[in-house]
């Protein structure tokens, strides 16, 4: 335990001096415009896909100016041409502060629970706002790090129970309803026009731990496409979470490139049934034409039941687990599950959900406990509602504060 201990003290020490060794090209504290909102992202460009789901969110926000706040050289030069919004390197924490004072900014946003948010949240006069990078039912959604942020953004009713159920001591008036933003955005489908069914296999990746393992690329992944491909007259696509194809987990892997060589065989033998594997495409694009979807407990899952209530979805269990998966994701209670009891019958299971669909209705409820019984624009609307709200509560809060300094101090200077 003590070798274990001083290993990781080394590898964080080695961490640090690196992180403050980077060269914060791109950052000048004489060239920072005033801005209302500092968009923070400290992480690198594997979680990258965190952070450019809500860039055209703040792109198209008319009246608060909003910079990007990275911490990396590599995820600065990613973003390079890549949006429309300001965005700065700063991997020094001082200059981070500096940076704060300067600007002036009135709210820092949050994608998710990286380790140095905690540096940034040292900054006192600007509203700290969680946002996350989608709505799921995993377990990282939840975290104990919720009780650091003044707000948190969350979908709607089921988001709410889920942190009230994990988290104790957590006061759910910080929890702020308001949808999912980018499922208002428009997203052209990469798919052409078909006259068949379009079935969409759209698995997780297998996390950074055990506990946030929901993928089913290695025990099921490839005798998902084969179900799939059985369908006569189907299309096939399969669109895997964006750390699928450079997974260095033997059995993800494995399986990926399995159901990358049955789809290209399936293909060429039929290239007018366009299946197809599209790692890179925009999953909301895909979505827009996907009629029967096959997932695993994701964000995609959810955005389809979102975005195409009245298609179809089956939801895969690796564990085997059903009463725990429908206690974990309360959709499970609604779909039918792969799992080691059902794989082998998910071809006929396929077949009759594209004849007939039981569980439309039940999709109806679950979709408005996921997202609010929010419409297609209502959910920008509202956040941009709660965020200036946030704000202006904020600022006043200062105010008071500043008032009760001069109070208790007598300084009226």
């Amino acid at each position: 335990m003590r070798t274990f201990s001083k290993r990781v003290a080394r590898s964080f020490a080695r961490r640090m001096r690196e992180f403050a060794e980077v060269e914060p090209e791109g950052f000048d504290l004489d060239d920072i415009p005033s801005s209302e909102v500092a968009l923070y992202f400290a992480d690198g460009v594997p979680k990258l896909y965190q952070l450019t789901q809500w860039l055209p969110v703040f792109e198209a926000s008319n009246d608060l100016t909003t910079i990007v706040v990275v911490r990396q050289v590599e995820t600065f030069n990613a973003l390079r041409g890549a949006t429309s919004l300001r965005v700065l390197l700063v991997p020094r924490y001082e200059d981070l502060m500096a940076l704060y004072d300067r600007a002036d900014f009135r709210a820092v946003i949050y994608v998710n629970n990286g380790w140095t948010n905690f540096q940034s949240l040292s900054f006192q006069q600007a509203v700290h706002i969680h946002v996350n990078h989608g709505e799921s039912d995993k377990i990282c959604m939840v975290s104990n790090q919720a009780k650091a942020y003044d707000k948190v953004f969350v979908a709607g009713e089921a988001a709410v129970r889920r942190h009230a159920a994990a988290i104790a001591w957590f006061d759910t008036t910080h929890l702020v309803r308001v949808g999912r933003p980018q499922l208002d955005l428009p997203a052209a489908s990469p798919l052409a026009e078909f006259a068949g069914p379009t079935i969409t296999y759209a698995p997780t990746w297998e996390g950074e731990d055990n506990a946030n393992n929901y993928t089913s690329v290695d025990v099921y992944g490839p005798r998902i496409i084969e179900a799939a491909l059985a369908q006569p007259g189907a299309r096939v696509i399969y669109k895997p979470h964006p750390r699928v194809p450079s997974s260095p987990d033997p059995g993800v892997k494995a399986g990926h490139q399995q159901i990358m060589s049955t789809l290209a065989r399936a293909a060429h033998a039929d290239p007018t049934r366009g299946h197809a594997a599209l790692p890179d495409a925009d999953v909301l694009g895909i979505l827009q034409s996907t009629d029967l979807l096959i997932a695993d407990v994701s964000s995609v899952t959810l955005d389809h039941l979102y975005l195409r209530p009245a298609a179809p979805i089956v939801l895969c269990d690796r564990r085997s687990n059903r009463e725990q998966l429908v206690d974990d994701a309360p959709i499970a209670a609604a779909v039918p599950i792969v799992n080691e009891d059902s794989i082998d019958s998910l071809s006929t299971t396929i077949a009759a959900l594209l004849d007939s669909d039981p569980d439309r209705e039940a999709r109806t409820g679950l979709r408005n406990h996921y997202f609010d019984t929010l419409e297609p624009g209502r959910s920008t609307e509202r956040f941009w509602i709660e965020l200036r709200q946030a704000i202006s509560e904020h600022d006043a809060a200062l105010g008071d504060l500043s008032r009760l300094r001069i109070v208790t101090t007598g300084d009226h200077s």
